[in-house]
C-alpha cells in the first residue's frame, strides 16, 4: 500500500481546511474554489484525496506523519490451543489418568499429566 492510499481522519481534514483558508486569505483561491475544495475535503478518505486538492497550490500543503509498517501477527506454535480448550484439556487428561490407574493399577500413569502441562505452558495458554 502506498502512502497516498492511507486513510485519513477528522484531524487531517480539519488541518487541510485550515490550509485552504490560508490560500484563500492569500488570494490563491476564489471563494467558489474554496467552497468546492472544502466540500471535497469533507468527503476525502485517503491522503491522496487531500493531496490532490493542493496539487496546483504552493506550500503550505498537508504533511502527514510517517506510518510504521504493520508488524506481522505473532506466530502461534503448531500445538497452540484455543483459550477455551486449554482450560478443558488438563482436567480431561487427569480424569483419564485416574481411570487408567484403576484399570492398570499402576501409579506411573499420572506421569502423563506432566507432558500435557508442559505443552499447555509452551503454547502460552493455561
Amino acid at each position: 500500500m502506498s502512502e497516498r492510499d492511507i486513510r485519513i481522519g477528522d484531524a487531517e481534514r480539519e488541518h487541510a481546511l485550515e490550509l485552504l483558508g490560508e490560500h484563500l486569505g492569500q488570494g490563491r483561491l476564489t471563494v467558489d474554489e474554496f467552497g468546492e475544495r472544502s466540500a471535497r475535503v469533507a468527503t476525502a478518505r485517503t491522503r491522496g484525496d487531500l493531496l490532490g486538492l493542493f496539487a496546483d497550490l504552493p506550500d503550505p500543503r498537508p504533511r502527514f506523519q510517517q506510518v510504521a509498517p504493520a508488524e506481522p501477527p505473532a506466530r502461534r506454535s503448531s500445538f497452540a490451543l484455543e483459550p477455551r480448550m486449554s482450560g478443558v484439556v488438563l482436567p480431561i487428561v487427569i480424569l483419564g489418568c485416574v481411570a487408567l490407574f484403576f484399570v492398570l493399577k499402576n501409579p506411573f500413569v499420572f506421569l502423563l499429566v506432566l507432558p500435557v502441562m508442559l505443552l499447555l505452558g509452551r503454547s502460552g495458554k493455561r
